[in-house]
């Protein structure tokens, strides 16, 4: 499942923000251009004055691209934050399958070796309790489109994002912790890697006021860091899930 869950997305998709913005100041030089060749052109007198439509056939050609450019602009941040969400959603309910599945491990382990953890067991059972309860799933479908036609929508996409992925870490962080102690009184060896780096508590206050002074440039930010954090989120599950899986290996042998 977690090749399917936890999809590692480039930073390249920070393109989708770019595009817009290099597409307006292009546009805007060009127009400019445009206009003065329109002004400033001298037709000798013996030759008819060039018609409308082959004055302004490059700033109709220009007109066109830019609405091309802005079609598949739209329909790919549209996708965009499509993925940005489903991906949340995948991955939050593949680690409730994950700590689930885990638990009941260490149960079988502790009822063959007779070993008591139910109270030891008590906080992880309860950390799933509460994972279960906040982090429901969102609509994927349904915020991409909204974040298409009303920006506030976009803004609330990139809050939640933010917050519950990390809420999800610490909560996570919680669970390893517990089930880590848990598994050394059944006798299995398993100690959570250390995090390279953590995942830090993001204020959307803050980043919304600085996307406001900026006029929208601080977003390009804002979207590696949507980027950026689930990433090395993920590529900590893969070291953290292996040597979980190493541990339980080695009592099975």
């Amino acid at each position: 499942m977690r090749v399917e869950s936890d999809s590692m997305m480039s930073a390249a998709w920070i393109l989708v923000y770019l595009i817009p913005i290099i597409l307006a100041v292009l546009s805007v030089s060009v127009f400019i251009v445009a206009m003065i060749s329109i002004v400033t052109v001298t037709v000798p007198p013996t030759q008819p004055p060039p018609s409308q439509t082959t004055q302004f056939a490059p700033l109709l050609l220009l007109i066109g691209m830019i609405y091309l450019v802005a079609i598949i602009s739209f329909i790919v941040s549209i996708i965009l934050v499509y993925k940005l969400v489903r991906r949340r959603n995948t991955h939050f309910k593949r680690q409730i399958f994950l700590s689930e599945d885990t638990v009941a491990a260490v149960k079988a382990v502790a009822a063959q070796k007779g070993v008591d953890v139910e109270v030891a067991l008590a906080s992880c059972e309860r950390t799933v309790r509460e994972a279960k309860s906040e982090e429901t799933e969102k609509s994927a479908v349904l915020w991409a489109i909204l974040s298409a036609f009303v920006f506030l929508a976009t803004w609330y996409v990139w809050y939640f994002l933010m917050n519950d992925f990390y809420k999800h870490e610490r909560r996570e962080d919680g669970f390893w912790e517990d089930i880590g102690k848990t598994m050394d009184k059944c006798g299995i060896k398993f100690s959570a890697p250390r995090r390279t780096e953590t995942m830090p508590e993001r204020s959307f206050v803050l980043y919304l006021i600085l996307y406001i002074i900026t006029l929208g440039l601080f977003g390009i930010y804002w979207v590696y860091v949507l980027l950026k954090d689930p990433n090395q989120h993920f590529a900590y599950h893969i070291q953290i899930e292996d040597q979980m899986l190493s541990s339980f290996e080695t009592v099975a042998m």
